[in-house]
């Protein structure tokens, strides 16, 4: 019995474009020392560990979290890996991004000063 790794382009790659977002900055903004590797593994469909899905999910939010304003946030719902890979468990096919309303707000923003300083970027 041979198990399937690969499992084609990952709702991951969909949020990614839709917030702007590339896989570089993932890695900058990822505070759990992400690689461009493991992040291209997601994109792409390589089945993960939980623990890397987890670890995926946390830097998104920490990248979309940077990006927005303090009233953005309050709007602001996190996403869990059921959102982002579709061998999760789960997961929903068809099912609106729960952050619809501010994801057309944010456009090409780059992560603000004051989340860069707390991270120890800059």
């Amino acid at each position: 019995m041979t198990e399937e790794r690969d499992l084609g382009p990952q709702p991951l790659s969909l949020l990614l474009e839709s917030w702007g977002l590339s896989n570089h900055d993932l890695v900058v903004a990822s505070p759990e020392q992400l690689t461009h590797k493991q992040v291209q593994r997601a994109c792409h469909g390589r089945k993960l560990t939980l623990k890397m899905k987890q670890k995926l999910a946390r830097t998104l939010n920490f990248a979309i979290w940077g990006r927005l304003t303090n009233d953005e946030r309050k709007g602001f719902s996190e996403y869990f890996a059921k959102h982002l890979f579709n061998y999760s468990k789960g997961f929903e096919t068809d099912v609106p991004d729960i952050n619809a309303g501010i994801l057309l707000s944010v456009g090409e923003r780059k992560l603000r000063r004051d989340f860069k300083e707390e991270l120890g970027i800059e």
